[in-house]
């Protein structure tokens, strides 16, 4: 079986000196002014003069070629047109570089012959210098801990430990910063775009590898040896959660991954089987791979589906039974020893003392509540919905209790919680939703804005739990 050489990639990906080649004022000097804030030597190759004096201007250390650098470059973005790539290419590979980001497209993604053609030759090039090659036809590399970026927009910060691996640049760009403004910051994303010499198994693998990861997302498209997948697969998720994001889940979404990253078929019940026997979860976006995530990473495990759901009013705490209930999730009717404590102080003027708990006037009581909920032992997690009516004070003073509450109850620790801030006018209460956000996401706890969101997630995360115990049970 294949094996990553791991020192070799971690030198690509976590450089210490990193070069571009060929940015030019045609493509507005895309790459190197993110790459500002990187804590390494950087240094811009440039043998047109007039190019050359321009990022010179813009203070970069410019030099004609790779060789008059004098000194070895970890991490190299080629930044040539499909006809001087190649080039380029082997101009990385004679100077002994590490790795290489390939931005170059216009390969097999195509489907013409020439395309084709030229793919294989810069695949011998690579291989035949054992470069690690980010390509063609993407990103690259954001590692945030190394100032390590290509747009100007992603983050810098330290203490990262999800691993992205894309296959397409876009979804790539979005998730390295929605991550961490979800709470979840990265160890390294990387965009492989047609993935011709590394591909989804060897960055699987290497994240597997690698201490400062302890969670691995990926978004893949095809995989080029099925079986060898399969095995990293089951190796790494035993050691750490696995969520992937299949691609070209139907005939149309099939056909433009063909076109996008030269992707091939693959059935989705193999894709099914595959997250049953190892443990690994699948997800259909962005959103649910990070709210899936959320619940994963920062609460205990899942013992099991039951839910006590509080917050919602009337005809909402029907909605909001439903949607957990279609997701696989249970909410069960409470204990008798829950309705006898409700009862002693529960005022049913616009409210009921059921699950879903709707509070109506027993807003003052929400702590006394939470803890019924956390002592029923039908209960396996706690949800709360912070519901944002208005923008006025008193409304805004219920939205606080409930903030300090569910705080509250998620420090304790005797169940898991999550919290899900709703309103049904996003745009106008857009400023009080983010700063509940910021509020629960500061205290660690899992927040989604709608209660469908949050339900896809806990049964993710139940099954994820479920999985992960029958696998160590079947040794």
């Amino acid at each position: 079986p294949v094996s990553i050489d791991f020192a070799a990639m971690d030198r690509a990906l976590s450089p210490k000196t990193v070069a571009v080649l060929g940015e030019r004022t045609s493509r507005a000097h895309m790459f190197l002014p993110p790459l500002r804030r990187f804590k390494g030597a950087l240094y811009a190759v440039q043998p047109d003069p007039e190019e050359a004096g321009r990022l010179e201007e813009m203070g970069f250390d410019c030099y004609p070629s790779l060789d008059a650098i004098g000194t070895p470059v970890d991490y190299v973005i080629v930044a040539l047109s499909r006809k001087y790539a190649a080039a380029g290419l082997r101009e990385c590979a004679e100077a002994g570089v590490g790795g290489v980001c390939m931005y170059t497209a216009g390969y097999a993604e195509t489907g013409g012959a020439d395309g084709v053609e030229a793919q294989a030759e810069i695949e011998r090039i690579a291989r035949d210098a054992s470069l690690v090659m980010l390509g063609p036809n993407c990103m690259g590399l954001h590692n945030p801990g190394r100032g390590l970026c290509y747009l100007p927009f992603q983050p810098v910060y330290d203490g990262g430990y999800v691993g992205f691996a894309s296959q397409s640049g876009s979804h790539g760009n979005f998730f390295s910063i929605a991550a961490p403004d979800n709470g979840l910051p990265l160890s390294k994303m990387i965009s492989f775009g047609n993935g011709v010499v590394q591909e989804s198994t060897d960055y699987l693998e290497y994240f597997g590898q690698d201490p400062q990861t302890r969670a691995i997302v990926l978004y893949v498209e095809s995989v080029k040896d099925g079986r060898r997948f399969l095995r990293v697969l089951r190796e790494v998720a035993a050691l750490k959660p696995v969520i992937i994001w299949k691609g070209g889940r139907t005939e149309d979404g099939r056909r433009a991954a063909a076109s996008h990253t030269a992707a091939l078929a693959e059935s989705m019940a193999l894709w099914r089987a595959a997250a049953r026997q190892t443990g690994a979860v699948l997800v259909t976006s962005i959103e649910e791979a990070l709210d899936t995530l959320q619940v994963i990473m920062k609460l205990p495990e899942l013992r099991g589906p039951g839910c006590g759901l509080i917050g919602g009013q009337g005809g909402q705490s029907v909605a909001i039974a439903d949607a957990f209930a279609e997701h696989g999730l249970r909410v069960p009717p409470l204990s008798d020893a829950s309705k006898a404590a409700l009862g002693a102080y529960f005022k049913l003027v616009g409210a009921f003392a059921a699950n879903p708990i709707d509070l109506g006037m027993n807003v003052a009581d929400i702590d006394r509540t939470l803890d019924i909920l956390e002592a029923d032992p039908g209960i396996d997690l706690i949800g709360m919905q912070i519901g944002i009516l208005s923008n006025e004070e008193r409304h805004q003073g219920i939205r606080a209790a409930h903030v300090r509450s569910i705080k509250r109850t998620f420090e304790r620790g005797h169940k898991p919680a999550v919290a899900i801030p709703y309103s049904l006018l996003p745009y106008e209460h857009a400023e009080i939703l983010r700063e509940t956000e910021r509020e629960l996401r500061a205290a660690g706890i899992p927040c989604f804005p709608s209660y469908y969101r949050a339900a896809k997630a806990i049964r993710n995360a139940v099954d994820y739990h479920q999985a992960r115990r029958a696998i160590a049970a079947a040794g």
